[in-house]
């Protein structure tokens, strides 16, 4: 008997190789809000899940408590504190399901009074000096986030209940921008405050171009466009108007990623 064609060897192997992937989990979709995942509490935000065409059905679900819709968005019309959480998405074609999307995590804006920023020693720098932006709340959070315009995620860090400090050390004309704080609870990872008022930080002397040094001052809308990312810190509990009452606690913890030099407090 003559041994098979390699024209049937390669049909052969590529109907296995279509059996094989048939037998395996969908890629995973993406999931986006709009216009933000920061939402300040009232306004509207829509949660998008985007997968391959022609797509049988599509599941989008809040994590903890677990709820979820048979469809490819939601539209959350007005923000409230129990719209905030994780989310994720996915979808099934035939007999299989994709896997889930990566989490979204939906943050609400403005449930406690705005904290302040400031730049120690000042607000402009030269090139290659250290500078620290100081967060201050009047209320007892251990939680503190820092955003700059313009980057992919917050930094955040743990502080002594009322205040944190975020060092940036010689700095570069890459520091330049407007940057706004916010404070949390680690017990309620998901209810931000109110943003700061801009802080316009300028680095100053040859390495400063006149691109690189901020014009004007955006609008909350605007820096909440930036997605955030939540940090592992120790913990204090704190209600809808918060004081430090001397009780610590440590719980779980979330994934993060800093986009700024961080010296030790």
């Amino acid at each position: 008997m003559s041994p098979a064609s390699p024209t049937f060897f390669y049909i052969g192997l590529c109907v296995l190789q279509a059996i094989q992937a048939q037998s395996g989990p969908l890629p995973k979709p993406s999931l986006r809000a709009e216009p933000s995942s920061l939402v300040p509490l009232g306004q509207p935000v829509t949660l998008r899940c985007q997968g391959p065409r022609d797509v049988d059905l599509y599941r989008l679900e809040k994590l903890k408590p677990e709820k979820y819709e048979d469809q490819d968005f939601l539209v959350i019309p007005t923000m409230e504190r129990k719209n905030a959480g994780r989310y994720r998405c996915s979808y099934q074609n035939g007999s299989r399901w994709s896997l889930p999307s990566d989490q979204l995590e939906l943050i609400a804006t403005g449930v406690y009074a705005k904290p302040s920023l400031s730049a120690h020693p000042g607000s402009a720098v030269p090139s290659g000096k250290d500078v620290t932006l100081k967060c201050h709340s009047q209320y007892s959070f251990d939680e503190f986030v820092l955003y700059k315009e313009g980057d992919t995620g917050p930094l955040m860090r743990p502080e002594k209940w009322y205040r944190a400090n975020f060092p940036i050390m010689s700095v570069t004309a890459a520091h330049s921008g407007t940057y706004r704080c916010y404070s949390l609870s680690s017990s309620s990872p998901y209810l931000w405050s109110a943003p700061s008022d801009p802080l316009i930080l300028v680095v100053t002397g040859p390495s400063a171009t006149p691109s690189q040094v901020p014009t004007e001052v955006p609008s909350p809308m605007t820096e909440a466009s930036r997605r955030p990312s939540i940090l592992t810190t120790k913990k204090v509990s704190t209600t809808d108007h918060p004081r430090f009452d001397g009780n610590l606690c440590y719980e779980g913890q979330v994934g993060f990623f800093f986009f700024l030099p961080v010296a030790s407090c």
